[in-house]
């Protein structure tokens, strides 16, 4: 057993009561299930061709007594220890007519012919003929023979379906036993791998998409249920009844059990050799799979631009290059399939009857092997092939859970941040940049030896081209990602030595486009935070001068808001970010081009609202709107990840350096030569 099916295992032992109750069950339904060919033997051999087994004469009439002639027969196995015994008789069946011998029968296994009133039995061995008077018994006669026996088969028959009805009561317990723990099995997988998602850092999410990693919640974690519910019942069912047949076999003839015997191993070297080749496959299948589901949620998500740009047919022609891709995997591991499938296990099957007909038929009726012993053996056979049948059809979906498994243990063995309990009290928001270097990609820095301190209550502005690298200072500020070189520091203490979870309890950010839940406004503003009141929520909202526009709505602040908050303009959007930032109350505050899709009049309301939270408050400022920043008490000039200018707007101004021109470049003025 490899890792994954060790954590398939303990998986499975988190609910081992109800496993190995429901593998009691099936026990139990197994061991009810193969009395039936033993009951059917026993009513063969014992009940309807006994027959054929030596009758005595007795006196009078008493149980079992046959009326035949004038005189009363009893079958020898009906005798009681003791009993005296008269004359023996014999009733023998040629052909589909029954014969009365009024004596005894020498050799009764050779080949028999009835010719006038006389029976011919030429020997197997000696060849010879023995002729014997015999009498043909009527339908009525022969039923008086057969009636002893009818209350043992009425017995029989009854014990038999009432072991078919423990068998259906047994069977029904132990699939819902385990179908129960597999449900529950694969509700806690969801859980932990879905809490696992949540503890990955940022840059994990980099190089996933979207869909690829909802591709591991819900369609992997749906194969491994099959696996608990359909491979792990069929698996169990045929490894129980294969040796329970066995065992039954070498109890019925030991001769017919070493016959069948090789199943064994054909069956095992049959499982490794499709394992071999439906593992490759499968990996591809749901490797493609997931990546279709990523291109469905991307096309999904960007429809907009997709339907703008005219772009449907080349997307269409990408999917569909993927599909093809996975449908060609699907028919080869259909193929695999076919060729291994329950049709094999037929042929198989059949083989092996040949095999024994040929060995035992001729011996069959010489009693070496009984009729009874030969019909329960094709009857167990029957039975041991079916749950054959069953392993092979679930060896591809084994492999198909295998597989997904993998794909979940995988994401589950990415290194996650560990949830520390509890809270950090609140911070000042001193915060120090120590000569800080950063890069994405190994040796690649976007961030080179940056310092500079911002003060409790100070508001600091990043400003600087695309890629200079102001994105970058607040990833890091936030752990997203930690710092190569040099250290960060708030409040005297490296973050580094910081829980990520404590740190950004008391940090707010507000993005370019904010992110909105399915939820309402009021739930949006406190992420349904119970620590934030609705006071809480809809001062809020004042404060970003938006409670009125959004009171205005059908249902107020509790209005609907749709994935993304496709129905709310740009700017409203933003005001939702802006009051769920301030809702939390943080200590450093992150502003992420905040302003950029919002509209003058809604900007001055905002920063109106901001001259008064910035109050006790450190505020970083992202803004490529120069206007929006002149009150800011530092500003930081980037290019290319170096800080080239830092002041005050009126200081940066004086200097007539890189500021001063992308200022000037915004108000729309000629620089002076």
């Amino acid at each position: 057993m490899g890792t994954t099916g060790k954590r398939l295992f303990q998986y499975a032992m988190l609910y081992k009561k109800p496993i190995i109750l429901a593998l009691a069950l099936l026990v139990l339904a197994v061991c009810a299930e193969l009395a039936g060919p033993l009951i059917a033997k026993r009513m063969i051999d014992q009940n309807i061709l006994g027959i054929e087994k030596k009758w005595h004469e007795v006196e009078a009439e008493q149980p079992y007594a046959v009326f035949y002639k004038e005189k009363w027969y009893k079958r020898e196995d009906h005798f009681d220890t003791g009993e005296r015994k008269g004359k023996e008789v014999r009733v023998l069946q040629v052909g589909r007519d029954f014969y009365f011998l009024d004596g005894p029968l020498t050799d009764g296994s050779g080949k028999r012919e009835v010719v006038g009133g006389t029976l011919n039995v030429t020997g197997k061995e000696t060849g010879e003929t023995a002729a014997y008077p015999v009498a043909r018994l009527t339908k009525g006669e022969l039923y008086s023979f057969y009636k002893p026996e009818f209350p043992a088969l009425l017995r029989l028959a009854v014990m038999y379906f009432g072991f078919l009805l423990l068998v259906a009561a047994f069977t029904y317990g132990q699939r819902l036993m385990l179908q129960t723990s597999a449900n529950r099995i694969v509700r806690k997988m969801r859980t932990d791998i879905f809490a696992h998602t949540q503890r990955l850092p940022v840059q994990y999410y980099d190089n996933l998409s979207a869909g690829q990693v909802v591709s591991r919640i819900t369609n992997d974690t749906e194969a491994i249920r099959e696996l608990y519910v359909a491979v792990l019942a069929n698996f169990f069912t045929g490894i129980i009844y294969m040796a329970a047949i066995y065992g039954a076999l070498f109890l019925l003839d030991y001769r017919l059990a070493l016959i069948a015997l090789p199943l064994v191993p054909i069956l095992i070297v049959w499982i490794i050799v499709y394992r071999r080749f439906a593992a490759r496959y499968n990996r591809i299948i749901r490797s493609k799979l997931s990546e279709i589901n990523g291109m469905i949620n991307e096309s999904i998500q960007g429809m907009t631009i997709i339907q703008a740009f005219r772009r449907q047919k080349e997307t269409t022609r990408e999917f569909e290059e993927l599909n093809e891709y996975y449908y060609k995997y699907q028919n080869k591991l259909l193929s695999l399939n076919s060729i291994t499938s329950h049709n094999l296990v037929n042929v198989v099957r059949n083989v092996l009857f040949l095999i024994v007909i040929w060995l035992f038929w001729g011996e069959a009726l010489g009693a070496a092997v009984s009729v009874g012993v030969l019909y329960a053996f094709v009857d167990y056979m029957n039975r041991m092939f079916a749950p054959i049948v069953g392993i092979v059809n679930q060896l591809s979906n084994l492999e198909t859970a295998r597989v997904s498994a993998e794909r979940v243990f995988k994401l589950m063995d990415e290194e996650g941040i560990d949830v520390v309990p509890g809270s950090m009290e609140r911070y000042k928001g001193d915060v120090k940049f120590e000569d800080v270097s950063f890069a994405y990609k190994k040796d690649e820095y976007v961030l080179k030896h940056i310092s500079f301190h911002a003060r409790q209550g100070e508001t600091v502005a990043l400003v600087g081209h695309t890629g200079s690298g102001k994105s970058s200072i607040l990833n890091l500020l936030f752990r997203f990602y930690d710092t190569d070189e040099g250290r960060i520091v708030v409040d005297g203490a490296n973050v580094r030595e910081l829980p990520k979870q404590h740190l950004r309890q008391h940090m707010g950010i507000v993005l370019q486009d904010p992110f909105l839940f399915t939820g309402t406004i009021a739930s949006n503003v406190s992420l349904d935070n119970p620590a934030i009141s609705r006071e809480r929520i809809e001062q809020a909202l004042r404060d970003v001068g938006a409670y009125d526009m959004f009171s205005q709505l059908p249902g107020g602040i509790d209005a609907p808001v749709i994935e993304k908050g496709s129905t709310l303009s740009a700017g409203q959007r933003q005001l939702i970010s802006f009051a769920r930032a301030l809702a939390y109350d943080p200590a450093i505050l992150i502003l992420d081009e905040a302003t950029a899709s919002i509209d003058t009049e809604t900007e001055a309301v905002i920063q109106a609202a901001l001259d008064v939270l910035k109050k006790g408050r450190t505020t970083f400022v992202i803004a490529h709107r120069l206007s929006t920043i002149r009150s800011a008490d530092q500003i930081l000039v980037l290019d290319r990840g170096v800080i080239v200018e830092r002041g005050s707007h009126d200081e940066l101004m004086e200097q007539r350096g890189k500021y001063y021109a992308m200022y000037q470049l915004q108000l729309g003025s000629a620089l002076p030569a």
